[in-house]
This record gives C-alpha cells, sequence and structure tokens, in this order.
C-alpha cells in the first residue's frame, strides 16, 4: 500500500477565468464594430483613384495623377483631422459610461460613410470623410478601454490582442468588398456598405452592460477635476506625453505605408504589364495579405509583452516597421520586377504594425478610471493631429518628386524618434489594471 509519500502529486491546472455573457456579448460589439471601422477606414484607400477621378472635374479640376494623388492626401488628412477631433469622446465615456458612448461613435461613423456614396464633388467627399473620422476616432479608445475594464485580470492582456485584429480584419473584409462589389458597382457601393455598423451600435447600445469598475467610479461621492485637467497633473503629465508621442510615431508610420500601399500595388502591378481591372485586384490581394500579417502580429504582441515587458515589445516592433517600411518602399518599389517582393514586405510590415496591440494593453494599465477613457482618446488623437500634418507633407512630396516609394519610405524615421522616446514610458508588467 503506497504511503503518502509515494503517491503521485496531482498536477495543478491553471484556469482561466470565465466570461459571463455581458462580457462575451461586449467584446464581440467592441470587435465588431473595431472590425468595420477599419474597413470604413480601409475604404477611402482603395476607393481614392476611381473615387476622385470622377469627383474632380465636376468640382472644376483635372483628374491627373497629380490632382488625384494631391487631393487624396488632402482629403486623407480631412479624416485624421477629424479622428483627431474625437478626443471628445473619451471625457464624454468617462461621464456618462462606455457602453452609450461607444455605441455613439460606431453610429457617427455608419451614418456619415454611406452619405460619402452621395458625394457630388470633391467638397462633399471631405466634409464626410472629416465627420466619419469624429465617429472612427473615438471607436478605439472606447473599445479598448471597455474591453480592459470588463474583461478578468487574467484574461484582458490577450484581450487587448485579440480586439485589435478586428480593425486589420476590417481592412481585409474592405479588401474583399472591393473585389466583389467595388469592382462590380463601383465606388460609391463601397461606401454604402459602411452603413452596416449602425446595427452594430444598436445591439451594443441594447445588449451590454456598463463595466463594473466605471459604475464603482462613479458611485464615489468623492469629487474630482476634470478628467482632461487631470491627466496633466503632476501625477499623469509625463505618462501623457510620453504614450501620445509613441502613438504618434505608431499612426504616422504605419498609416503612411497602409494608405499608400494599394496605390503602389496598382503601380507596380502595371508596370508588370497588367491591366486595369487585374492590377485593382491585385491590391486587394496584397491588402488580405497585409491584414492577415497584422492579425498574426496581434496575437503575437501580448504574450511577448508578458514574458520581456511593455516597452522592450515596442521597441521590436519599431525596429521591424522601420525596416520593413525603408525596404518596401525605398527599395522593392524600385525594383525592374518589384512587385512580388514589395508583397513579401507588406506582410513583414503588416505583422509589426500589429504593434497598436500593445497600446490597446499598456495605455489602460497606465491611468485610473475615472480618467481612463479620457486619456485613451487625448493620446489616440494627438498622434491623429501630427498625422494629418505629416499626411500633407508626404502629399506635397509625391507632387514634387513625382514618385511615391521615397516620400514613404522617409517616414521610417519616425520610428527611430520613438524608439528614444520608449524609456521614458512606465513599464507596467506584472501589474494590475487600477481602479
Amino acid at each position: 500500500m503506497p504511503t503518502t509519500v509515494d503517491r503521485p502529486v496531482p498536477s495543478v491546472r491553471r484556469t482561466r477565468t470565465p466570461l459571463n455573457r455581458s462580457q462575451i456579448t461586449g467584446f464581440w460589439g467592441a470587435w465588431a464594430g473595431w472590425t468595420l471601422d477599419g474597413m470604413d477606414s480601409f475604404i477611402y484607400a482603395l476607393v481614392l483613384a476611381p473615387a476622385l477621378t470622377e469627383l474632380l472635374p465636376r468640382s472644376g479640376y483635372a483628374a491627373t495623377p497629380a490632382n488625384v494623388g494631391l487631393a487624396g492626401s488632402i482629403l486623407f488628412a480631412l479624416f485624421l483631422v477629424g479622428w483627431g477631433l474625437s478626443f471628445i469622446w473619451g471625457p464624454l465615456a468617462d461621464r456618462f459610461g462606455r457602453t452609450k458612448v461607444l455605441a455613439a461613435t460606431i453610429f457617427t461613423f455608419a451614418i456619415f460613410t454611406g452619405l460619402a456614396a452621395t458625394s457630388h464633388s470633391v467638397w462633399e467627399l471631405g466634409i464626410y470623410r472629416f465627420l466619419a473620422g469624429v465617429g472612427i476616432g473615438g471607436e478605439w479608445a472606447l473599445a479598448g478601454t471597455y474591453v480592459a475594464e470588463a474583461w478578468p485580470e487574467d484574461r484582458r492582456k490577450m484581450g487587448a490582442g485579440y480586439l485589435q485584429t478586428g480593425y486589420y480584419a476590417g481592412f481585409f473584409l474592405a479588401a474583399a468588398l472591393n473585389y466583389t462589389i467595388g469592382a462590380t458597382f463601383g465606388w460609391r457601393a463601397m461606401f454604402l456598405v459602411g452603413l452596416f455598423p449602425v446595427v452594430v451600435s444598436i445591439v451594443v447600445l441594447l445588449r451590454v452592460k456598463e463595466t463594473d469598475k466605471w459604475q464603482r467610479a462613479e458611485a464615489s461621492a468623492v469629487k474630482h477635476a476634470s478628467s482632461l485637467r487631470t491627466i496633466f497633473s503632476p501625477q499623469y503629465r509625463r505618462r501623457t506625453v510620453v504614450a501620445a508621442t509613441l502613438l504618434t510615431v505608431a499612426i504616422i508610420g504605419l498609416w503612411a505605408g497602409a494608405v499608400y500601399e494599394p496605390s503602389a500595388v496598382i503601380q507596380l502591378a502595371t508596370k508588370a504589364g497588367m491591366g486595369k481591372a487585374e492590377a485593382a485586384r491585385t491590391a486587394s490581394i496584397a491588402t488580405g495579405l497585409l491584414s492577415i500579417g497584422t492579425i498574426v502580429g496581434c496575437l503575437c504582441l501580448p504574450p511577448m509583452a508578458e514574458r520581456i515587458g511593455r516597452r522592450k515589445t515596442l521597441a521590436v516592433y519599431f525596429v521591424g516597421m522601420a525596416v520593413s517600411i525603408a525596404l518596401a518602399f525605398g527599395w522593392a518599389f524600385y525594383l525592374p520586377n518589384g512587385l512580388v517582393p514589395f508583397i513579401a514586405l507588406l506582410v513583414v510590415l503588416g505583422f509589426f504594425g500589429g504593434n497598436f496591440a500593445l497600446f490597446s494593453l499598456w495605455l489602460p494599465e497606465q491611468f485610473e478610471t475615472r480618467v481612463r477613457a479620457t486619456a485613451f482618446a487625448f493620446c489616440t488623437s494627438i498622434g491623429r493631429f501630427v498625422g494629418a500634418i505629416v499626411n500633407f507633407g508626404i502629399g506635397a512630396m509625391v507632387l514634387n518628386m513625382k514618385t511615391l516609394g521615397v516620400p514613404i519610405a522617409i517616414t521610417s524615421v519616425a520610428f527611430l524618434i520613438g524608439l528614444a522616446v520608449i524609456p521614458f514610458a512606465p513599464e507596467t508588467k506584472g501589474q494590475e489594471l487600477p481602479n
């Protein structure tokens, strides 16, 4: 008969905290909103050329490649300014709750994306894209804040990675729609598809309950200063400035590469002898591959951040972005037969573009509940304002240099600045979400 000492000790199995129905529904609502947000954002990049080719003559301008490029940069910059103004959603979410304001952001970007299909001039399109940007910009901050607060502590890190995949699934969805609906019915039909998120906003509003953390903070009898003022108090000022700087770097780099990627692929495909329709489909395929790469990068990031820390993980991803952007647009774009190596580098670029998942994980860890949504929204908005200015500069460089590759390749320098700033950010590995 075996003694107690002889008996094998059963291995302790580590189980994760189960999610309740509200947490699951809330995540899928936030994920779907983020997916449709990414789809909406990338629709513009995919339909840029045909939309402006039709609308510029109606607005009194010739639809030359130079004018299409310049107008596209201006309209995208207006879109980013709208994104920047989306910081208004943060204080609203800290005051009225995450789910109601999240639903309002989704509803806003869906309505104005659908209205873009009715544009009769380049000015109308610009106004609709600006207003859609205001809605789109708030969705990331509020979705990230909701998942961080609603999910159990032992699952929220991977939740951030799962959530971020939605945005790039939206890229893939936009590419698939462009390959089918866009190629068959034109650019207006693509914008009409953007009305679908209205349904998601209604589901979020009716089916998802508010997070317990926000409810506890709201029920507190203690009155605080405004959330926007608080994130610039001595307690948070450095964190706010550093986080805003790092997000600015990420937005400049990824958006420059992602937005101009379809145009670059179309140019390379045309150079390789493809017709217009085949070149457009190749751009859709390349966008799909870019999206898949980014989704994988988002899923790989949380375990890496838990193992080596937030700062080292962001440094790895920033180096990868700098190298892949420089090689794709500064080298492969100018090869005699550069289409295949360019698309291969896009997959690498996409993987390291998953660095955005770190911010969904890291930013909520740096701020307490009463100012969390405000801080998230403010930091992302600053990056978009600066991104708009940089986009104007890129458009001017493309116009003056008569080439797309070099201006985009230069944006890789932004990641070197980011690497210098990372050491000033707080390392929150192993810390729980503050209340």
